[in-house]
Formats: C-alpha cells, structure tokens, sequence
C-alpha cells in the first residue's frame, strides 16, 4: 500500500512538474524591475504600470512569437543593492528572456555585471549621465548630449544665463551629469565663480538653507538658473521651498532633468508656473499617437493618471523588442541584441526612433515650461533628431572613445586613437 502510494505521488510531482515546463514553454516571460517601495516609487511605479499595459495589448494582438507574455514583477524597494539580487532572481529562477526596469544610475551600475555574467538583456528608460554602453542593456532614455548640453543651451542663448547652479541628488547620475556640464560651461568661458554645485541625499527634506543659499547666489545682478539633476520624491519640498522663499521663474529659473508630469501631479504647480523641464517627450505634445497613446494609458489606468518621458522610453523600447524578436524568430539574446540595432519603431512626438549601434536612440530635444495645471507647454525643440552618444565629447578620459555593437568592432569602449577595447566585449 505504501509503494502504491509512493508510486502514485511521484507520478503527480511528474506531472506537476510537466504541466509548469508546458506552461514555460507557452509563454515568453517578461521581466519588470521597479522600485514599488521606497524613496523612488513616486516615479518607478508608473513605468511597472507601464509595462505591464503594453504587455496586456501585445497579447491582445497574439503575443510573440505565437506565445504570451507573462510579466513577471518584481520591487527592489530603492534598495540599490536589491536591485541585482532581484534580477539574479529574474534570469536565474524566474528564467525571463527581457528585463524592462531601473531608474536610477545607481540601480542600472548595481544590475549591470549581473546581467553580464548572466546575459540577460535589460531595456534602461530613463535619462543618464551616459559613460557606459553594455552588449546587454539597451538604453532608450537621453544621453546628456540629448538633454543636458541642449537644456543648457537653451539656457544660455534664449534665456542670456550667466550663473549656473547644478543641484542634484548624491550619487552617480548628477555627479557624472554635472561633471560633464561643468568642462562643457567652463569651454564656453565661464568660470568658477558663476558655478554653484549642491549635493543632497535620496530623500532630502528640508531645503530651507539650500535655497536661501541659491538666492543668494542668484542677487548678483546677473542671470541666474537652476539646472536640477534632483530625483525621486526630494523633488516635492524642493519645489514647495521655492515657493515659500518666493522664487519665480522669471527670477532664478529651474530646469530640471528628472521632473515630469508624474512628480508635478503630488505639487501644487501655481507658484512653480514658467519653470522648465527638459526631456525628449511631454503629454502636450499634439500629434495622434500621442493622443492614442494617452488614451490606452487612462483606459488601463484611471482618467487621473497623466504620461511622461520614462513612460515613452518604455513603450519604444517594448516596441523594438517586440519587433527584433519577431525579426530574429527567437527570443535569444544574442540574436535579438544583433535585430536590435537599425530597428525602427515610431516614437510619441510624430517622428522615428532609431536604435545605433551604440545602443542608444535617437531623440528629438524638448524643453517644456511648467503650466498650472502641471503640464508642460513645449517652448523649444530641436530641429532634427539627435543621436545619443554614450560617451561624452567634453571629458578629457571619454572624447576619444565610441561605443560600436557591430562587426568589427563589437566594443562598448572603443578608443579610437589607440584602436583598443577596454570595456566588455564579445
């Protein structure tokens, strides 16, 4: 009797067990890595939501492949090193063929060698400092050349900007960002005197001194500006500090690199009107894909539920992977990284997105004031797309170096002087 029954459950652990690899082999699984906790939910959160309402449509449309998409969700709770832990988790356990996630440069530097040595393939959505290119993670949000360079740019020649604050949240994105605007205000003549540089942790509360010290800074007689690399949810009490101590855009604009119609819909945008942001997409923007696009989000979501330049990024990047895998006819890495390059797909703002070879985009540039419904009204825009570059141009260490995903030289740090790779490369 105990044989029988030893027989009997051994054969329902075997058809458990051929029943889950019947179900993998069914499905294509998604992975999604966002922070749903922590001091980074306010932005990451929407971007979870974001994925998993192009998922729900592609399967609408068959899927991939002729197989679902199954997402699987994730939270690293802003807990940088959580991060590679959860994705460990997603490629070694969960076996997902594609990561959509990250938001912080932090957290993508703390994923990075996991996905590496696991080779996994992670689409990145949102703006960073650039100084890296990966075989595996394709980045579909702005490099600083553009959103940093043509924000500062606009700044100078529209605005006749003289004295330049570069705030940002202490860690990788802002320092590296502001480094490389720093060489880039220096080659335009100015000096260390007209540059003030902030640091404030994740979180940062109270910023009563920080922005007496920034007005201060701004009485000089000339032209002042905030240039704004602050993240996540430091960005409220930030903005409503301007507002107390009375700081008007016509008197000390902010530009900001990671403020959008997300975080402005926690803020009472009245006293912040004529501030600016810059990114390469805003839900203003007047063109029928757009419109279309807004809709799906508000009929997944709630009517409330506004859309932003992360969420663009997103949608681009699920696009191309859909479209590279369906042009590889498999979901394997390697080959779907080698589709990847030269796919094109429509972006949001009525033009093409096209991915390099340096696993970047082209963008058009948007700079967009802030309306008191939050909102952002595009003011300004480039004429033309402009291709991301990975490594800077006004770095001494990095202006002789190219990232190049193809034959022959298939090298994200390629020195073009010496001819040598030094990054990653297969």
């Amino acid at each position: 009797m105990l044989f029988k029954k030893a027989i009997s459950v051994s054969a329902f652990s075997l058809a458990m067990l051929t029943t889950s690899l019947t179900h993998a082999a069914e499905t294509i699984k998604v992975g999604v890595l966002h922070s749903l906790s922590g001091t980074m939910a306010i932005s990451e959160t929407t971007l979870k939501d974001t994925v998993l309402m192009l998922i729900d449509e592609q399967n609408k449309k068959g899927g991939v492949l002729g197989k679902k998409l199954e997402p699987v969700v994730v939270d690293p709770a802003s807990n940088w090193p959580l991060f590679a832990e959860k994705t460990r988790e997603l490629l070694g356990q969960e076996k997902v063929d594609v990561i959509f996630g990250c938001w912080t440069s932090v957290s993508r530097k703390s994923v990075l060698p996991v996905i590496e040595e696991l080779n996994g393939l992670m689409f990145y959505p949102v703006q960073y400092e650039g100084e890296e290119s990966s075989k595996n993670i394709f980045y579909t949000g702005a490099a600083p050349n553009q959103q940093a360079i043509p924000a500062v740019d606009y700044l100078m020649d529209e605005l006749e900007v003289e004295r330049w604050v570069l705030a940002g949240t202490d860690y990788v994105y802002p320092r590296t960002t502001n480094k490389i605007l720093e060489a880039y205000l220096k080659a335009k003549g100015f000096t260390d005197k007209d540059i003030m540089i902030n640091y404030t942790p994740f979180g940062h509360s109270d910023w009563q001194s920080i922005v007496s010290d920034i007005k201060k800074f701004g009485s000089s007689g000339k032209k002042t500006a905030v240039v704004s690399t602050i993240n996540g949810d430091a960005n409220v009490p930030f903005y409503k500090e301007l507002g107390n101590q009375g700081i008007s855009a016509e008197d000390i604009p902010v530009i900001a690199f990671s403020v959008g119609e997300e975080e402005l819909s926690g803020i009472d945008t009245k006293p912040l009107v004529g501030h600016l942001a810059a990114w390469n997409y805003f839900q203003s923007v007047d063109e029928e894909v757009n419109e279309d696009f807004i809709k799906q989000w508000k009929k997944f979501t709630s009517k409330k539920r506004v859309t932003n330049d992360p969420m663009e990024a997103t949608y681009i990047g699920f696009n191309m992977w859909v479209k590279a895998a369906e042009k590889a006819g498999t979901t394997d890495v390697d080959r779907v990284a080698d589709a990847l390059i030269g796919i094109e797909v429509p972006n949001l703002t009525g033009g093409t997105a096209t991915m390099l070879k340096n696993h970047h985009l082209t963008k058009p540039v948007l700079i967009g004031e802030i309306q008191d419904d939050g909102q952002l009204e595009v003011v300004w825009e480039t004429d033309d797309l402009v291709p991301g570059d990975a490594w800077s141009d006004f770095l001494p260490g990095s202006k002789d170096i190219i990232a190049d995903w193809t034959d022959p030289v298939n090298c994200g740090n390629y020195n073009t002087k010496t001819k040598t790779c030094s990054g990653q490369n297969f």
